[in-house]
């Protein structure tokens, strides 16, 4: 049944889950470091410790020296994502400096929290990553509203998955995704300037790598007339805090 189906893809995902203290992303730090490359990267990530059975929805910034400089777990799983994924906590609400500018990210609904964006807004975010199952209009008319908002470039990593990538070795899978050929999401990946307009993209039904040119000089102009977090903000009204401190279920003493 439907129960044994889950237990199944469950084990499976689990047994697959990154696990940082073990070194599972040590190829991918060694790349970044041999290459001199930034990586910002989702993983479904295993939590170590307290909870070590517990599947996280996290999101990677991981520097040209190789050095993991931030991990973030999704603050809120969405609707039925809560019967897998644990919830994160604001340890990882960070923005990173690199060469390339000051990079944050928030996952796929997250997005849509404002108080959550407003927080990574606060440390002068340039470059907002926002990696999404979303895709068509609707999702990228959010990230534009979102660089506008922010005046910062955004980066829409989108999700490319057709019915054949659905297709695993597991009974119950094949025939939900009959059609091999299915666009199950057409994946959108696009890149806003902060102005709101759309730099580069959207790569739609395709497979591809999409390359757009980043001016931080941008960032300022776009700040003079709206810098929410500046200029144009009241703290006077309205005050956010943030807890970014690690939850733990036990203290020791």
């Amino acid at each position: 049944g439907d129960w044994d189906l889950s237990e199944r893809l469950h084990a499976r995902l689990l047994d697959q889950a990154v696990d940082l203290p073990r070194g599972d992303l040590q190829p991918m730090c060694d790349a970044a470091r041999r290459n001199q490359v930034g990586v910002m990267c989702g993983i479904n990530e295993r939590g170590g410790g307290p909870g070590s059975t517990t599947l996280y929805n996290s999101y990677v910034t991981i520097g040209g020296d190789g050095t993991i400089h931030n991990r973030h777990r999704k603050l809120m799983p969405t609707n039925p994502e809560r019967m897998v994924w644990g919830v994160g906590d604001g340890s990882g609400l960070n923005v990173v400096d690199t060469p390339c500018g000051r990079v944050g990210a928030l996952v796929c609904w997250e997005n849509f929290m404002p108080l959550a964006r407003y927080a990574l807004y606060a440390q002068g975010i340039e470059i907002y990553s926002a990696p999404p199952y979303d895709s068509g209009d609707d999702w990228i008319g959010s990230l534009r509203h979102i660089a506008r908002e922010a005046g910062c470039w955004v980066i829409g990593s989108g999700n490319l998955v057709r019915g054949s990538d659905m297709r695993i070795d597991v009974d119950g899978i094949a025939q939900l995704y009959p059609d091999a050929e299915e666009w199950v999401n057409p994946g959108d990946s696009v890149v806003i300037a902060p102005g709101g307009e759309i730099a580069a993209g959207p790569l739609r039904r395709q497979q591809g790598l999409l390359f757009a040119e980043v001016d931080l000089a941008r960032v300022g102009a776009a700040r003079r007339a709206l810098d929410v977090v500046g200029h144009y903000a009241r703290p006077d009204v309205f005050q956010l805090t943030v807890d970014k401190r690690v939850q733990s279920p036990v203290a020791f003493t």
